[in-house]
């Protein structure tokens, strides 16, 4: 079951500085974000379809502020001038971002399963190495071994997430 209330104050700053990028409004902005929460709890029971939250939140966001801006504006064939034609640009370049942070996101969540595969002295070198950012000589005292063997260690584990990725690859 989603906690709705940890979810709003974890996501509401990201889907705040998401919706500017499509309008200034700010007003409107809160108002959709609040619209997308509330049919996310009434619709909570088919959410189990749903693989990716966050990404979920974004699209639903963006297309809520498209009906909005739909609901709004009546232009006609011979009201759109070059300042619309620019706002349309902007959606356009938004919407091929918005693209590539879920590819982004997805490609983070391979990653993360491909890491949990792992032994967990693979795992915890990785996380020292690329995520905490430390030095072989700190992972030496953290991990209590050699140098060599941190070097060792780190080639076998590298060795299996190239194994791993490409095993995923060829399906």
């Amino acid at each position: 079951m989603i906690n709705f209330t940890e979810l709003y104050y974890k996501q509401i700053d990201n889907l705040f500085a998401f919706g500017t990028k499509f309008t200034s409004d700010r007003e409107m902005i809160k108002d959709c974000i609040q619209d997308v929460f509330v049919k996310l709890y009434t619709k909570r029971g088919e959410l189990d379809t749903v693989t990716n939250l966050e990404s979920y939140l974004y699209v639903s966001l963006r297309n809520r502020i498209n009906d909005e801006f739909r609901r709004n504006s009546h232009l006609c064939d011979s009201e759109i001038d070059d300042s619309n034609m620019k706002l349309f640009n902007e959606k356009s370049d938004n919407y091929e971002m918005l693209e590539s942070h879920e590819e982004e996101m997805n490609r983070s969540n391979t990653i993360i399963e491909y890491v949990k595969c792992l032994s967990p002295r693979q795992q915890q070198i990785i996380n020292l190495y690329y995520i905490e950012q430390r030095k072989y000589d700190d992972i030496c005292q953290i991990m209590g071994i050699n140098y060599q063997s941190v070097r060792n260690l780190m080639h076998r584990s590298l060795l299996k997430l190239r194994c791993l990725a490409s095993k995923s690859a060829a399906v």
